[in-house]
């Protein structure tokens, strides 16, 4: 279902924006020109992620030689359609008997602790999705842009970082390179859609004035929510301590110190970010736009005067992370304020998972 209309029709810098995407996803897009074709299980192939990844792996031309589409015993026997060619959806047994090369999890934490070690113990390379194995120090947190050097044959189950960390690390980790991040405050207005299917229904039920089943425990529209997943003993919820925890894993530096606070917003495009980051060495504004610019994955849209800035509207279905609103901090010495913007659905799931299978794949490492 097409939750969006295209982002790139409402500006007048359309044009410029259009080359900049261009320009970055030729460093971005890479699995055309790989060689061996492969067999790809994408397990939970019927929900709101499991689409995109398939969407994705379409739109990169990733060399799936055969889709084994995995899910629920209730989606079982449904037909998901790539390229132009229907599969049958197939069980979690099926999965493993098919024997394909790499799976990509998004079914839930819980099916991924249960069913990722049974794929890995049959030599499938698994790229996960959920927060099951994040924080396992055995396991590998991969952002490609940061960390993908990282990755060896022997890691069976890779974690994929959570949607709004993702986002994060890919705009700052250029600036930590060049100034040494100190401290890092940041909050979130995240989409909808990262709760899933249920919760933009309910967004646009409350819109028509329907009644319908609730994802959340007060209404979305007209409304945000202070609160994304439970609460935690300290007074955080769990997804303000995975931007924590996470940072520092895939940035793999621990004396970042970083706090955050996520909130839940009737938005469909994507997450936006409002982040703070003190630095150990002071910037130079310009020489940060050229950093932002030149990185990987980044897209710069920060032109005051023409009211050009990142939005949702324009993230809507694009891979890049999209970086404005650059300031000093005026209150306090080499701080920088700044605002993030990508697809939630795409770059802060589907496409880094399946960024993580290219890099695989070019290193042969599957």
């Amino acid at each position: 279902m097409d939750y969006g209309p295209s982002t790139m029709d409402y500006h007048p810098c359309t044009k410029v924006n259009e080359y900049q995407l261009t320009k970055k996803k030729s460093l971005l897009h890479k699995a055309g020109g790989q060689e061996d074709n492969m067999k790809v299980a994408v397990v939970g192939a019927t929900g709101l992620v499991g689409t995109k990844m398939l969407q994705v792996l379409e739109e990169r031309n990733f060399p799936v030689t055969e889709l084994v589409p995995v899910a629920s015993e209730r989606s079982v026997g449904k037909e998901v359609e790539f390229k132009g060619a229907k599969y049958k959806v197939v069980t979690m047994a099926d999965g493993i008997a098919a024997k394909p090369a790499v799976a990509i999890f998004s079914a839930g934490g819980g099916t991924s602790l249960e069913w990722a070690p049974k794929f890995a113990e049959a030599g499938i390379t698994v790229i996960d999705n959920s927060s099951a194995w994040r924080m396992d120090p055995t396991k590998k947190l991969v952002v490609p842009e940061l960390n993908a050097d990282a990755l060896t044959a022997e890691d069976k189950i890779i974690a994929n970082p959570n949607c709004s960390t993702i986002q994060m690390v890919v705009a700052l980790n250029p600036l930590h390179l060049k100034y040494t991040i100190k401290r890092i405050v940041v909050s979130t207005y995240q989409s909808v859609t990262g709760t899933g299917k249920k919760a933009v229904d309910q967004l646009f039920n409350e819109r028509r004035g329907e009644e319908g089943p609730m994802a959340y425990k007060y209404p979305i529209d007209l409304n945000v929510i202070p609160q994304i997943d439970v609460f935690l003993d300290n007074g955080y919820t769990k997804e303000e301590m995975k931007m924590v925890k996470e940072t520092k894993k895939i940035m793999r530096d621990e004396s970042i110190r970083i706090t955050a606070t996520t909130v839940r917003i009737p938005v469909i495009g994507g997450h936006s970010e409002s982040v703070n980051v003190e630095f150990e060495n002071d910037f130079d504004l310009d020489e940060v736009k050229q950093l932002l610019a030149d990185a990987p994955g980044v897209i710069v849209q920060d032109n005051p005067a023409e009211a050009l800035y990142p939005m949702p509207l324009w993230a809507h279905d694009k891979d890049e992370v999209f970086v404005g609103r650059l300031r000093r901090d005026e209150s306090q010495p080499n701080t920088l304020n700044m605002w993030i913007v990508s697809d939630n659905l795409r770059k802060g799931a589907a496409t880094n998972a399946v960024q993580i299978a290219e890099y695989l794949a070019s290193k042969g490492l599957l």
